[in-house]
């Protein structure tokens, strides 16, 4: 058996663990370092052993977080990919998986090289040759045959090589990082199978090295939906911090389809479409003509001060503005609906962390972080501050802001 290198040693140093180019945070390049950074100093404010919530899993950096800082963590998300990765990379792994993994790994890699498997049928993303050229494709078919065929029963080994399998897809495929959103490059990457084999190696053990500081916390990670937590969760927690989807359009379907194709989460465009749509501040795909038949519930509690900016933004001299004034009014909606849920599995004292960004919609702003003050306000909570921590972009008016408050129960 293969022995594991020297350098997947358990490290000592706790701020390696925080870096977003190391370990288990950057095992998919879904989590800003920033951000990273941000959570890890808010949970260091307090001491150990508290509950902790995450409504809005995301890659799980919160849960993990708190894992490492020796307190009980639970997160949901209403994606399952999301919950499988969170869940893989709050896992404790011993010594023989990650052994296991590296093993099979090479095991897998030779079943590829020898021809001695049967591939995996490409995934149905559409237009899937602008993503991956033929032979990328082939390969990454060719290792995810290899890595059913050797572990069928999706051992703690298995989602390791999944994981490498999916930093591997992006690296190799003609997608582009360096915008706000995903975009392609003007050139199909043509590098031959040896390139893709050292890739996959390379990615495989960046996987088991983050995976060899297990956290001496739990972290629990559930199915569910943020907008009917009490129905999704059983205790009540002392901390959330979170940082929910902003009200910009962002599709993190959009994001994530790559890995949630390949690995078989998605089946098709209305698969994604109809996910994106039950997530908060989705509008991909078919989600997009469901916006417009959607109607508020007059019943619900809406902050009226929102009246005027979209107003403003559904002006017909704005193309997409009804829709986008409707995306708004939805997000705030959904986001009201939360918090309302929230007070009810929490304790007395409980304290809450929202990182959100604020928006822009043909020059009217959308001040996302006092409509979260005046929702929690309404809502009965205490201590409501608004602190502004980080710009966003270019864009003067634009930043990340630190929205937190207290549960008096």
């Amino acid at each position: 058996m293969l022995e594991l290198q020297t350098n997947l040693k358990q490290r000592s140093d706790y701020t390696h663990k925080f870096n977003a180019q190391a370990g288990r945070h950057g095992w998919l390049r879904l989590t800003p370092a920033y951000s990273v950074k941000m959570v890890e100093e808010i949970i260091g404010r307090y001491g150990e052993g508290l509950n902790v919530l995450d409504p809005f899993c995301g890659t799980g950096t919160t849960a993990l977080s708190a894992a490492y800082y020796s307190h009980i963590a639970a997160t949901t998300d209403i994606n399952p990919f999301l919950v499988w990765l969170a869940q893989a990379k709050t896992a404790r792994y011993s010594r023989s998986a990650l052994e296991a993994a590296l093993n099979q790994g090479h095991q897998a890699i030779d079943l590829v090289e020898r021809g001695s498997i049967e591939s995996a049928p490409e995934p149905s993303i559409y237009k899937i040759e602008r993503w991956w050229s033929k032979k990328a494709r082939e390969f990454l078919c060719a290792l995810k045959g290899a890595i059913i065929r050797i572990d069928p029963d999706r051992s703690q080994a298995s989602d390791l090589l999944k994981i490498a399998s999916c930093r591997t897809l992006i690296e190799i495929s003609n997608a582009a990082f360096n915008h706000q959103s995903m975009s392609f490059k003007d050139e199909i990457k043509t590098a031959v199978q040896c390139e893709f084999k050292q890739v996959f190696f390379d990615n495989l053990s960046f996987t088991v090295e983050g995976a060899c500081d297990n956290p001496s916390g739990d972290a629990e990670i559930i199915l569910g939906d943020a907008r009917n937590l009490h129905d999704a969760l059983e205790n009540k927690f002392d901390l959330v911090v979170t940082s929910p989807p902003y009200a910009n359009r962002m599709s993190y379907i959009r994001e994530l389809r790559p890995y949630m194709y390949w690995l078989g989460y998605l089946a098709n465009g209305r698969d994604a479409g109809n996910l994106d749509w039950t997530a908060i501040g989705g509008t991909w795909g078919t989600a997009t003509s469901r916006l417009m038949e959607w109607k508020r519930d007059k019943n619900s509690w809406f902050p009226r001060e929102l009246d005027g900016v979209l107003g403003r933004i559904a002006d017909k001299e704005n193309a997409n503005g009804a829709l986008l004034a409707r995306y708004v009014e939805k997000y705030c909606s959904d986001m009201a609906l939360h918090f309302s849920s929230l007070r009810r599995i929490l304790n007395e004292g409980a304290r809450i962390h929202y990182i959100v960004g604020n928006s822009t919609f043909y020059g009217n702003l959308v001040e996302t972080e006092q409509v979260y003050a005046k929702m929690l306000k309404e809502f009965g909570f205490i201590d409501v501050e608004a602190a502004a921590v980080r710009k966003r972009n270019s864009k003067k008016e634009l930043f990340e802001f630190d929205v937190s408050a207290t549960w008096p129960g």
